[in-house]
């Protein structure tokens, strides 16, 4: 990364708003590393009375949060004339459509799913930062641009085909992601109940017992039976009951 990038990344300064003190350290350790500068407020009355004093490049904020929620903060810095410009981040499980529709009512510019990956929460913050400065000119009423996926692209879609569209894909998306849920915990269920045995395992030539990791001999239904799921059930070879029972017409 070049300095200038360094230079200009140390005048954007964010604002974390998190309730959980490890958390908070570990996102503004991460966002400290990128090159920003990073204030920290432990829920949503400490950052409005930080935002009275120092106006940051971007709020990132969790939801649930005691005293205020980020909903409610979010909404009170839309409100504010002198604050409502900062882009607001906030931080959601996002397990439900409603939580978006939540975030457009309080006014948030963007959400990030928590755990967040460390690889794309950095491209995301550039992406508002980015748009922010875009929306700062004066809107056609053809369309609107927007940055994304490292390009600008020009919008012309009507704005309510364009919640209708993001909508559906979010609902698809998360009907896959659910999808997958079940499909993993099925899996991890399978693979629970399954026990293989594997490895060298000492067996009597002779008798054909087991030796276990004590040392003790095991007949071998005892040891597969203690070491897998497996039952038996008994019955005669031809080769044996001919031997056993030679008179009998088998």
């Amino acid at each position: 990364m070049s300095s200038t990038n360094n230079t200009e990344k140390n005048r954007i300064g964010i604002l974390i708003v998190e309730d959980n003190p490890a958390q908070a350290l570990l996102l503004q350790r991460l966002l400290e590393k990128s090159g920003y500068t990073v204030s920290v407020a432990c829920n949503g009355v400490e950052a409005l009375a930080h935002l009275q004093e120092h106006i940051p490049s971007l709020v990132i904020s969790d939801i649930i949060m005691p005293e205020m929620d980020g909903y409610d903060l979010c909404r009170k810095i839309k409100a504010h004339d002198g604050l409502k410009s900062i882009p607001v981040m906030l931080l959601t499980q996002l397990s439900e459509p409603e939580d978006i529709v939540k975030g457009l009512e309080c006014g948030a510019d963007n959400f990030v799913t928590k755990p967040y990956d460390k690889k794309l929460l950095i491209p995301r913050i550039r992406y508002i930062l980015v748009n922010q400065e875009i929306r700062k000119r004066p809107i056609s009423e053809m369309g609107i641009e927007i940055y994304f996926a490292g390009n600008r692209h020009f919008i012309n879609s009507d704005r309510l085909q364009i919640l209708d569209l993001l909508f559906s894909t979010y609902e698809n998306t998360l009907q896959q992601k659910r999808e997958l849920e079940i499909t993993n915990k099925e899996l991890k269920e399978a693979s629970e109940t399954i026990k293989v045995l594997k490895g060298l395992i000492p067996i009597c030539s002779n008798c054909k017992k087991i030796r276990d990791d004590k040392g003790y001999w095991n007949h071998i239904e005892a040891y597969i039976q203690e070491h897998s799921e497996a039952e038996f059930s008994h019955g005669l070879c031809p080769e044996c009951a001919k031997k056993l029972y030679p008179d009998l017409d088998l």
